[in-house]
This record gives C-alpha cells, sequence and structure tokens, in this order.
C-alpha cells in the first residue's frame, strides 16, 4: 500500500475526504493515477441520508435517523488483498421543529462523527493487511 489510488464515483463525499486525510497521515502515497498505484482501493459505494424514526401525535417527525453505508475492497495487481465489504454506521437525533437551525447542524456534527467511525474502522481492518 505504499502508492494507493483511491477508486470512487464520488471525490468530494466526507468519507472520500477523510480516508484521504488518515492514509496520508499514516505515510501512504496517494497518487492521482491507477497505473502509478501498488494498491486500489476501491470505494464501490459511498451512501449517506437520514430516516425518520418518529412522528409526534401531530404527524411531525420528533426523531431522525442519520445513516452512511460504504462498500469498499482493495487490490493489488492480480491480488485482492481486501474482499468487497461493507460497514454500515448510524446515529440518531431528536427533531424540534423551533429549534432548525441547532438540528441541522447536529445532524451535520453526527454525519462527520459517523465518517470518523468508519474511517477508523476501515484503517483498523488496513492495518492487519
Amino acid at each position: 500500500m505504499q502508492r494507493t489510488y483511491i477508486a470512487t464515483d464520488d471525490p468530494h463525499s466526507g468519507f472520500y475526504q477523510a480516508l484521504r486525510r488518515e492514509l496520508s497521515s499514516a505515510g501512504i502515497e496517494l497518487v492521482d493515477s491507477p497505473a502509478d498505484a501498488t494498491s486500489i482501493f476501491n470505494i464501490h459505494s459511498d451512501i449517506t441520508n437520514q430516516r425518520v424514526l418518529s412522528v409526534s401525535a401531530r404527524n411531525v417527525p420528533t426523531e431522525y435517523e442519520v445513516f452512511y453505508i460504504v462498500n469498499y475492497s482493495l487490490v493489488s495487481g492480480p491480488t485482492t488483498l481486501m474482499q468487497p465489504r461493507t460497514q454500515t454506521q448510524t446515529k440518531f437525533y431528536t427533531w424540534d421543529e423551533t429549534l432548525v437551525l441547532g438540528k441541522q447542524m447536529e445532524q451535520q456534527t453526527l454525519r462527520d462523527a459517523i465518517v470518523g467511525d468508519l474511517v477508523r474502522v476501515v484503517m483498523i481492518q488496513l492495518s492487519s493487511i
């Protein structure tokens, strides 16, 4: 993994950006072309969203779940170093329609925390290779 290329459809996703930072911090050289790489980290899917968990008697959402799902693998030439794996992280938060701005910030903070958790899991898995 000395020279790694990260293959993704969305180079602006939170997971991709956080993974790049962590790999660089770990001393792994990230390259811009798969031809220059000794290994390729494939991000097959990178999905984040939220869903309603509960509603009030007035049918207003009162609780949401934020989730993030990533599917990835690692190859080095013809050798598969890590079979495709899927990681899912979820967190929930309560919703108060009178605190919209604060709740939007809370949602983004939770999403950032989820990304950090996912990247830590991936880095632990990579360290065992």
